[in-house]
Formats: structure tokens, C-alpha cells, sequence
């Protein structure tokens, strides 16, 4: 019973990952891009979590971490460029 469940938690989050990137592909701004590309994120941690259960295995752990780190960087550094323009600003008195 479980395992049914997963498995079909595992192809929702596929169906939101792929209606993520049609919001990617089509979306009308670039804050709503930005936005997909979190749940996109967002959606393969929860994946690899539950491929992470169905395998009976705890190696996916660093995946999951490392996944979430670069997807909150990422959003951070998309969020920087739209509000600013640039990513890093660099000041140079010369």
C-alpha cells in the first residue's frame, strides 16, 4: 500500500515538475520564471526523497542537501539581478 503510494506521489511530482517548466518556457515575466524554477527545486528534493524511500537507502541524503542549497542560491542570485540589474556589485575607487 505504501509502496503504491509513493509511486504515485512520485509521478504528481513529476506532473508539477513538467508543468513548472512549461511555466519556465511560457511564463510572461521573469519574477514567475523565477518562481518555477523554486518549485522545480523544490519538487525534485521531494522526489529524490521518495526514490530515496522506495530504494530503502540513505545515499541520496547529500543530494537532497546539496539540492537545496543550489536551489536557494540560485533563487537568491535570479532574485538579486531582477531587483538590481547585476548579481555582485563591485566597487572600485580608482
Amino acid at each position: 500500500m505504501i509502496e503504491i503510494m509513493l509511486k504515485i506521489s512520485l509521478s504528481l511530482f513529476a506532473v508539477a515538475i513538467g508543468i513548472a517548466l512549461i511555466r519556465i518556457i511560457m511564463g510572461p515575466s521573469m519574477p514567475d520564471r523565477v518562481l518555477a524554477l523554486d518549485v522545480i527545486g523544490v519538487n525534485l528534493i521531494a522526489s529524490i526523497a521518495v526514490i530515496s524511500i522506495i530504494l530503502k537507502t540513505k545515499a541520496f541524503l547529500e543530494v537532497i542537501l546539496i539540492l537545496g542549497i543550489l536551489s536557494f542560491i540560485g533563487t537568491i542570485a535570479y532574485s538579486k539581478f531582477i531587483t538590481r540589474g547585476v548579481i555582485v556589485e563591485r566597487k572600485r575607487d580608482w
